[in-house]
């Protein structure tokens, strides 16, 4: 099973990257996570204990970091067509 993970960490800083920012995105990277970066969060798949894996620590380091806030949405991936489950689908 493949699994796509979205997140936020706040708070926000629009003049630089926050610690937590710099963890969030050091921790998909290293667990070699496919990574995407959008104007309102990052995204991240891969296999599902990978995935999983990431989420955790990714919780534990951007708190330690000095997030306050961390938002996560993790999503089941179709085999087929590597979009959400019933995302685009009929």
């Amino acid at each position: 099973m493949r699994l796509m993970v979205e997140f936020t960490t706040e708070p926000f800083e629009l003049d630089s990257f926050p610690d937590h920012a710099k963890a969030a995105r050091r921790v998909v990277d290293e667990a070699g996570l496919a990574v995407s970066v959008g104007p309102f969060g990052t995204s991240a798949e891969g296999d599902a204990e990978q995935t999983l894996a990431a989420v955790t620590r990714l919780l534990r380091e951007t708190l330690d970091a000095g997030a306050t806030r961390i938002s996560v949405q993790v999503s089941v991936l179709d085999d087929d067509n590597q979009t959400p489950e019933g995302v685009g689908t009929q």
